[in-house]
């Protein structure tokens, strides 16, 4: 089972946009020395102005330990198992991965992003809402700072104005994310009603989405069905308004895509009903049943306007769907 992902993501020094380089030189010099501790915040003082606090520097060693870039071998620091892989050929896509893989929230942030710049404000609440484990005081940027400059650092994430935005390699990366990283394990620290939210996979049509992304599109939304009301993360899965074999370049848009329980998914994919331009709920005709709940939260709310957040749809996407419904 794959280790508890890293709540906390600490910056290295070296700067904002150079946290990568500062990476590799630390790899290349536990590689090629096997250095002792000592020898090691030795290294630190000697290479980086400023830097005196030994607190300061086994601050940072104990992340790339956690992470597991470096650990201890007796009384020397050697490279861990993600440390030797990146170190093969300091590939920065690999270096994404791992990072991906031991940090809580980036992956979300990545998603959040391709939506639209945000601020580093935005982007505080944004890692809060989607991963409420974190913790740390609403309102408090430094955190999130230490995410999205290691973004930066990444070439995923530009500095915009007063905000960020993703790059050509951020797109690149959320555009494979979405189905790549379907069968990818963590566990995470909460708990819902006795359930512990883990690996969670939607299959419609034998398809899967990213957990992280299934995450994102719940806190947009208020991790609630806006049709049923059905408010379990488990019981919510990830709707494309424009559908995921058709539209490829869709798939991780934020715009494209809502939570809907199960059964209201699968009744979505089939057209029993859909959702019009002013987010008003529309029944096919010919839609009939004799079940209490679909007649409640689908039939008899035929021209109400749902709880779609303004904003979180594309209405372009809602208009290019409706126009392949017949009974439109």
């Amino acid at each position: 089972m794959a280790p508890d992902r890293l709540r906390s993501i600490v910056p290295m020094f070296g700067g904002a946009t150079n946290y990568v380089a500062t990476l590799d030189a630390i790899l290349e010099f536990v590689e090629s020395h096997s250095p002792t501790t000592d020898e090691l915040v030795g290294w630190h003082r000697g290479t980086f102005e400023r830097v005196s606090s030994r607190e300061s520097i086994m601050r940072r060693v104990s992340y790339l330990q956690q992470v597991g870039f470096i650990k201890q071998d007796d009384q020397e620091w050697v490279l861990g198992e993600p440390g030797r892989e990146y170190a093969d050929d300091y590939d920065e896509k690999t270096l994404l991965r791992i990072m991906c893989e031991r940090n809580v929230g980036l992956r979300s942030l990545l998603y959040e992003l391709a939506a639209g710049p945000m601020t580093s404000e935005g982007i505080s609440d944004q890692q809060l809402d989607t991963h409420p484990e974190l913790g740390w005081t609403r309102g408090e940027t430094d955190m999130a700072l230490q995410r999205v400059n290691w973004l930066r650092s990444l070439g995923c994430v530009e500095k915009q104005g007063e905000g960020y935005r993703l790059t050509d390699g951020g797109i690149e990366f959320v555009d494979e994310a979405v189905g790549s990283w379907t069968d990818t394990e963590w566990r995470s620290d909460t708990t819902t009603e006795g359930m512990t939210a883990g690996v969670y996979k939607t299959t419609v049509q034998a398809r899967t989405v990213d957990p992280e992304f299934h995450k994102t599109v719940l806190s947009r939304y208020n991790r609630t069905c806006p049709v049923s009301g059905v408010d379990h993360p488990g019981l919510l899965d990830v709707a494309h308004v424009l559908p995921w074999s058709d539209y490829p370049d869709h798939r991780a848009d934020l715009g494209n895509v809502l939570p809907l329980s199960k059964t209201h998914h699968a009744a979505f994919d089939r057209d029993l009903f859909t959702i019009d331009e002013e987010y008003r709920l529309r029944v096919n005709p010919e839609f009939e049943t004799e079940s209490d709940v679909l007649q409640r939260t689908i039939v008899e709310q035929h021209g109400e306007r749902i709880g779609v957040p303004d904003g979180t749809l594309d209405l372009a996407y809602v208009q290019q769907h409706n126009s392949t419904i017949e009974w439109v």
